[in-house]
């Protein structure tokens, strides 16, 4: 080295947090999962473990794993929700004092319930 030089070193890359990460990727695919028969449920509850983890562990990319905590929090709320919702509703249908016959119950779960199409067995 050259007296009076100094040697230029770049700064260090940000260290990045795998769980915060797949926390974050994790709650998003919760979100999204919630269409489908309520799927997301159980990618929310591991990025919800995830993010919680990486938070415990105060990584210093802690801003994903917010995120991720946060969709999976709403992931699992509104998967709740909907569960509670739906299964309210056949609770209602199968209730025998206010649908007595099969018929009514099958009608109640027809109207309450327009995506389940009953099937005729051959």
């Amino acid at each position: 080295m050259l007296p009076g030089y100094q040697t230029y070193t770049p700064p260090a890359p940000r260290p990045r947090s795998g769980l915060a990460r797949a926390s974050l990727v994790l709650g998003i695919v919760g979100l999204l999962g919630l269409a489908v028969c309520l799927l997301g449920v159980l990618p929310a509850i591991v990025g919800l473990v995830l993010g919680a983890v990486s938070l415990a562990r105060h990584d210093a990319d802690r801003w994903p794993a917010v995120v991720g905590v946060v969709c999976s929090a709403v992931a699992l709320v509104l998967g709740g929700l909907a569960l509670f919702v739906l299964l309210s509703k056949a609770a209602e249908c199968g209730d025998e004092s206010r649908y007595p016959n099969a018929d009514e119950r099958r009608y109640c779960v027809e109207r309450e319930f327009p995506f389940a199409r009953s099937t005729m067995a051959p």
